[in-house]
């Protein structure tokens, strides 16, 4: 059994050594113009499609995992930043369950975010790529048979046009025998050259038919695949995409929650950090001297948006009581004014600035005589505010106003400043159009 194994494996190397010297042959002749080689140019486009596709494929995989990679890397960069936060946030800070919350929820985001584009996208790339191998190694094997198909057709070819040729070469040994021997010697004689010419074109004619039946099974199969493949890239890379856009605006928008809510936390950590703001804060000192929050808690849950202006405790007869302004004025700002995770809107803005600067007053007296009488410090109006009675301010994002002392503190409401818009004083030096506005709806400069 060896020894037979050993004889077929010998056997099919032979034929195969033959069949690429055979090949070879063919592939010089045709080359040399002395062979016709059989083409077929819509199949030629469909390989020159096929390679294309195939180059752009691999290049989007590439490029979507060095997008992974960086994800990655944002993620780390992410991560380490908010430990350094963390690492930096002591205890008796406000917000510090916030903070961390926002660091834990901020680390599955980034997680979640990348595995999904591997499940969505990286997976999907791969099983798009991994079909273009064997159609490749399918058409290296249709361009053999094809040559095979040539080579065959050629040969028999060339024993057909060499028939009168054999013919006389018969018929010259035939000649030769005619004075040696008997007439039915030469009859036998001749048949013989004819039974062998017959046997070299029957096996040319059948090696032609099956070169060629193996070439056109195989050129049917990618003449059908091929075109389909092609169109079939237009779906893939749109369903790419889309998955691709539909995770990062998810994504972003998570994240911009996220982003805002730390940012929140960072401003009233500010507005606590700032002297005299302890009791507007409804903050309250314990026997070990931490402060902690009292009663009168106006600092609002994360995610809640601007705490609600208290009503006043001791009212006055005279104009109406302002409303309350609106718990969540952030709604009411167009999309674009919304802090995005990566603009620059999340850096705080540091004011370096003395500590009678941050009183109001200022070293020089000719700046004290610009300032209106009573004046306190100065804000930036960040959302829009339309006054609802007389005394109010109307106010829109983007506007400075001096803030001023109340002429009789027990008129101060709770959540309410008393001003005058900048604008208005520098042009005007009255204060004819002074009124209230609610304190949540600015920050301090």
């Amino acid at each position: 059994m060896a020894e037979m194994s050993k004889g077929v494996t010998a056997g099919k190397l032979a034929s195969n050594v033959q069949k690429k010297i055979t090949r070879a042959q063919e592939k010089v002749l045709q080359k040399l113009g002395k062979a016709d080689e059989t083409k077929d140019v819509q199949f030629e486009e469909g390989v020159i499609n096929f390679n294309k596709q195939l180059v752009e494929g691999s290049k989007l995989q590439k490029d979507l995992k060095a997008y992974l990679a960086a994800v990655k890397a944002m993620h780390e960069s992410s991560k380490r930043l908010h430990e350094c936060l963390a690492d930096m946030y002591e205890p008796d800070w406000y917000g510090k369950d916030e903070m961390d919350s926002i660091a834990e929820d901020t680390d599955l985001l980034w997680t979640d975010f990348h595995q999904k584009l591997v499940d969505h996208a990286l997976i999907s790339m791969d099983t798009y790529l991994a079909q273009f191998p064997d159609i490749k190694a399918r058409i290296a094997k249709r361009d053999r048979k094809l040559v095979d198909f040539d080579s065959a057709r050629h040969h028999f070819a060339s024993l057909q046009k060499g028939k009168k040729k054999d013919e006389v070469k018969i018929a010259k040994p035939v000649s030769l025998l005619e004075k040696a021997a008997p007439g039915w010697a030469q009859g036998i004689l001749s048949a013989h050259h004819v039974a062998q010419t017959n046997l070299s074109r029957n096996q040319a004619e059948d090696e032609l038919g099956r070169a060629q039946k193996v070439f056109e099974e195989i050129n049917e199969d990618l003449q059908e695949e091929l075109p389909s493949l092609w169109n079939s890239r237009v779906g893939f890379y749109v369903n790419t995409f889309q998955s691709v856009a539909g995770l990062e605006e998810k994504f972003h928008r998570e994240m911009g929650k996220l982003s805002q809510n730390l940012n929140d936390v960072m401003t009233k950590l500010e507005d606590q950090n700032q002297p005299g703001k302890a009791g507007k804060l409804g903050l309250k000192t314990t026997a070990t001297g931490k402060r902690q929050e009292g009663t009168n808690n106006t600092l609002s849950p994360r995610g809640s948006g601007p705490p609600i202006p208290k009503s006043p405790s001791k009212l006055k007869p005279g104009p109406p009581v302002p409303p309350p302004p609106k718990v969540t004025p952030s709604k009411d700002v167009k999309q674009e004014n919304i802090i995005d995770f990566f603009d620059d809107a999340l850096v705080p803005e540091i004011n370096v600035t003395s500590p009678s600067q941050a009183s109001g007053t200022t070293n020089g007296s000719s700046d004290e005589a610009e300032m209106p009488p009573g004046f306190l410090y100065k804000v930036k109006v960040m959302h829009d505010y339309g006054a609802t009675d007389g005394d109010e301010l109307d106010l829109k994002a983007g506007d400075v106003v001096l803030v001023m002392s109340y002429e009789n503190p027990e008129d101060q409401d709770d959540g309410w400043l008393m001003g005058v818009k900048e604008a208005h004083w520098l042009k005007k030096k009255d204060l004819k159009v002074k009124g209230v506005f609610p304190e949540n709806f600015t920050q301090r400069l």
